[in-house]
C-alpha cells in the first residue's frame, strides 16, 4: 500500500499507475533475490519478512477504519458480580462482535467459585445472551470462549495467583496476547490494596520487555480526601500513574463527549458560554429506584460520596473547563484541573447545601418503603439519600454564576443533563402579558435517558395577537444517526486495551473533588439529620428553598 497526503496510506483505488509499476518492480526484483533501495521511500527489503511492518489500518491518521485493539487480554477480578455480568462481559462481547478486539484475545475471570473454564464460558455466555446490545453471533462466540480461562481463589491465596500468572503466560503461547493485560478491579474498594500488592507479589503487574499492564478501578475511590490519598500511594507503589485506569462510566457516554464537541468544534456556542450570557448551570442526575439490595454499600456512603464527588463534579469541570490545547489525556488533566481547584464553596454551607432521604410514598403507582424502612439500614442512619450544593469557580470566565448540582434516589424519574440557563434579555420592547409564558433560554445536555441536546428559546405563537412562549428544538442521536451509540463501558475498555486515558479521571482529579465535598460532608455530620421527602418527588422542600433565595428555580427534567 502506498502513501498518500502527510504519509497516510492510500487505498486500492487511490493507487497511480507510477505507484502500481512501482510495485510491480519492486516484486520481480524481490522474486529474484535482489535487495531494494528507496523505492518509493519504503526501507531497504529483502526476500526475509520485514520483522518491523506496521499495520498501515492502525496508523492513528487514517480515519477510514474505527480504531483496534492490539494483541491483549483481560483478567477481570470479582467476575461474579453484578457489575460484570451486566456491563462488563457484554461489552467485552459486543466489541469483539463489532470487529475491535484482535482474534485472539483473552478473557480470565478470578473469583471465589469452584468453577472449570467451561463452567465460567456459559456464566459469560448467558450475560451476553441476556445483556449485550448487539446481535449474538455463534461464529464470534466460539471465537471468544476459546480464548476464557477461571481461576478460582480469594485474594491472598498465594497459589490462585501463581495458578493467574501460569495462565497468562499459556494465553501468551495459544493465544498470542503479546503479554498485554489489563487487571480489572470489579471488586469492593476495601480489597484494592490486597489485589494489586498480590499482582505486584506474583510479578504479574511487571510487563515483559515491549508489552505492558494496566489496572483497572472502580469507584469510589476512597471515601475521603486521606483515603484516596493512601489507596493511590498503594496502587502507584505497584503500578505507574500512567497504567492506572480509573473508570468513571459516565465520562464514556456519547453525549458526555459530545459535550466537548458542541463547545470547541462549533463557533455559535463558546462565544456565549462565560459570565456575560450565562445565568446559572444545573446538573442533575436523577434515579427513580431505591437502594435495593445494596444496603451494606450505601449505608454510609450516601448520595454526594457516591455520584456528586466523581459524575457530576467531572461533568461541571467538562461544562466550564477552556478549550484544551489537544485532545488527548494530558491537555484535558491540565483543564479540568484548573476548573476543579478555582471551585469555591458557599461561604454558608447551611444555606449553600441540601442533604435528604427518602419517605415511604406511592411511587409510579406502587407504594414503596423509606429508606429507613429498607432491609440493612439503621433507623439512627443519617445517609444521604439526595444532595443538592452550590458552587462557585473563581476564574474570569464563570465568575459570579452558580453551579447547582443535585442527585438523589426515588425522584421523579431516571434522567442525567445539564442545563446551561442563559441571562433574560436586558430590555424587552413587548410588555408583560406578550412574555408571562416566556422563560429563559436553555442549552441542555442529555446524557440519559434519550441522549442528545435541546435549546430552549422564545417564539411568537401564531395569530393576531403578539404572545411569546417557549419552543424548543431537539437533537437526538437516535434520529440523527443510523448507528446505535454504544454502552459506555465499551468505550472505556477498548481505550484501555489501546492506552487512551482522554476519558480518565486521574488521581490528581480525585484528590481535588474530594477537597471539594470532604468540608460538606464534615458540616452534614454534626448539624442535624436529613431532611425528608416523599418518594417519587423532586427531593426535599430545602432544596426548593435553595433556590428560591437565589431568585431561580430547579429545571423540570
Amino acid at each position: 500500500m502506498s502513501e498518500g497526503i502527510e504519509g497516510i496510506p492510500q487505498t486500492a483505488d487511490q493507487e497511480t499507475k507510477g505507484t502500481k509499476e512501482e510495485k510491480e518492480a519492486v516484486a520481480a526484483q524481490e522474486a529474484a533475490g535482489v535487495e531494494q533501495t528507496g523505492v518509493s521511500g519504503h526501507a531497504p527489503r529483502t526476500q526475509h519478512a520485514d520483522t518491523h511492518f506496521e499495520n498501515p489500518l492502525r496508523d492513528p491518521r487514517d480515519r477510514r477504519l474505527p480504531r483496534i485493539a492490539g494483541p491483549s487480554g483481560l483478567v477481570i477480578f470479582g467476575v461474579t458480580g453484578d457489575l460484570s455480568r451486566k456491563k462488563l462481559m457484554p461489552a467485552v462481547y459486543d466489541l469483539a462482535n463489532r470487529g475491535l478486539l484482535p482474534p485472539g484475545f483473552s478473557l480470565v475471570g478470578f473469583a471465589r467459585r469452584d468453577w472449570e473454564d467451561q463452567d465460567f464460558a456459559q456464566v459469560v455466555h448467558d450475560a451476553v445472551r441476556e445483556h449485550a446490545r448487539t446481535p449474538f453471533r455463534e461464529e464470534v462466540w466460539q471465537q471468544l470462549a476459546e480464548g476464557m480461562r477461571f481461576i478460582p481463589g480469594d485474594f491472598d491465596d498465594d497459589a490462585a495467583f501463581e495458578q493467574l500468572r501460569s495462565a497468562v503466560e499459556e494465553l501468551d503461547a495459544s493465544r498470542g496476547t503479546s503479554g498485554n493485560y489489563a487487571f480489572y478491579l470489579s471488586v469492593p474498594p476495601k480489597f484494592f490494596p490486597k489485589v494489586v500488592q498480590q499482582l505486584k507479589k506474583h510479578k504479574l503487574a511487571d510487563a515483559p520487555e515491549g508489552s505492558w499492564r494496566r489496572a483497572v478501578i472502580e469507584k469510589p475511590f476512597g471515601h475521603d480526601l486521606g483515603s484516596a490519598e493512601e489507596l493511590n500511594r498503594i496502587v502507584h507503589d505497584v503500578f505507574d500513574p500512567e497504567q492506572v485506569f480509573r473508570i468513571d462510566h459516565y465520562l464514556g457516554k456519547e453525549t458526555v463527549q459530545n459535550l466537548l464537541a458542541l463547545r470547541f468544534a462549533n463557533q455559535m456556542f463558546e462565544p456565549i458560554w462565560n459570565r456575560s450570557y450565562v445565568d446559572h448551570v444545573q446538573i442533575t442526575m436523577a434515579e427513580d429506584i431505591g437502594i435495593g439490595g445494596r444496603a451494606g454499600y450505601y449505608d454510609g456512603i450516601g448520595a454526594a460520596r457516591d455520584v456528586i464527588q466523581n459524575h457530576l463534579l467531572q461533568l461541571m469541570a467538562l461544562t466550564a473547563m477552556e478549550e484544551p490545547a489537544a485532545f488527548d489525556a494530558a491537555s484535558l488533566l491540565t483543564e479540568k484541573l484548573k476548573v476543579l481547584k478555582a471551585v469555591r464553596l458557599p461561604q454558608d454551607l447551611g444555606q449553600g447545601t441540601v442533604r435528604g432521604q427518602y419517605a415511604a410514598a406511592w411511587q409510579g403507582g406502587t407504594k414503596v418503603r423509606g429508606y429507613l424502612e429498607e432491609d440493612g439500614i439503621d433507623q439512627s442512619s443519617t445517609t444521604d439519600t439526595y444532595a443538592a450544593v452550590r458552587l462557585q469557580v473563581d476564574n474570569r470566565r464563570w465568575a459570579g454564576v452558580p453551579f447547582y448540582l443535585r442527585t438523589g434516589k426515588r425522584l421523579g424519574r431516571r434522567v442525567t443533563e445539564i442545563a446551561v440557563v442563559f441571562q433574560r434579555a436586558p430590555h424587552s420592547p413587548f410588555d408583560s402579558t406578550a412574555t408571562e409564558e416566556l422563560g429563559s433560554n436553555a442549552i441542555v445536555i442529555r446524557v440519559q435517558p434519550d441522549e442528545g441536546m435541546t435549546v430552549r428559546f422564545g417564539s411568537k405563537v401564531p395569530g393576531t395577537s403578539m404572545e411569546i412562549r417557549d419552543v424548543t428544538m431537539d437533537f437526538a442521536y437516535g434520529e440523527s444517526f443510523t448507528e446505535s451509540s454504544p454502552e459506555a463501558y465499551e468505550r472505556l475498555i477498548l481505550d484501555v486495551l489501546l492506552g487512551d486515558a482522554n476519558l480518565f479521571p486521574r488521581h490528581q482529579e480525585v484528590e481535588e473533588s474530594w477537597k471539594i465535598l470532604d468540608p460538606i460532608e464534615q458540616y452534614w455530620a454534626t448539624h442535624g439529620r436529613p431532611a425528608q421527602y416523599a418518594s417519587g418527588s423532586w427531593g426535599p422542600e430545602e432544596a426548593d428553598e435553595m433556590l428560591t433565595r437565589d431568585g431561580r428555580s430547579w429545571r423540570r427534567p
